[in-house]
């Protein structure tokens, strides 16, 4: 793992809502903008683009926490700006504070975190357990 990054460095993720990231349940369509789900996935992936920079060939990033506050809805056909904010990296540990905005409008903040393993270790931890 490596860190060309300092804290407070950013980087930014650009996803158009579409009716694929509605909120959607067994029983239907809850409601017709983004779900608090679909905005989760945006944050990590910003997040991830950091760890994208830092992680070897032989090495990969997994999610350790997720907290969320959902603001304001955002429709279909807009686009959300995700900000994630490097606050903190403590050996193989990656954690981001982010903001989503609307244009103008806050529509979610909160932090992840990442840990980056080696491959080998993930794929012996994920590995299907036999009986």
């Amino acid at each position: 793992m490596t860190n060309p990054f300092q804290i407070g460095d950013t980087k930014v993720y650009h996803r158009l809502v579409t009716a694929a990231d509605f909120a959607r349940f067994d029983d239907g369509l809850v409601h017709a903008v983004c779900s608090t789900f679909s905005l989760a996935q945006a944050a990590e992936w910003a997040g991830r683009l950091f760890v994208l920079e830092m992680k070897e060939s032989d090495e990969e990033g997994v999610g350790t926490f997720l907290i969320i506050n959902h603001k304001s809805p955002a429709f279909e056909g807009e686009t959300i700006s995700v900000k994630a904010i490097l606050s903190e990296v403590t050996g193989n540990n990656v954690i981001c504070r982010f903001e989503a905005f609307v244009g103008d409008r806050l529509v979610a903040d909160g932090e992840t975190g990442q840990k980056i393993l080696k491959k080998e270790k993930l794929a012996k931890v994920l590995a299907p357990k036999t009986a």
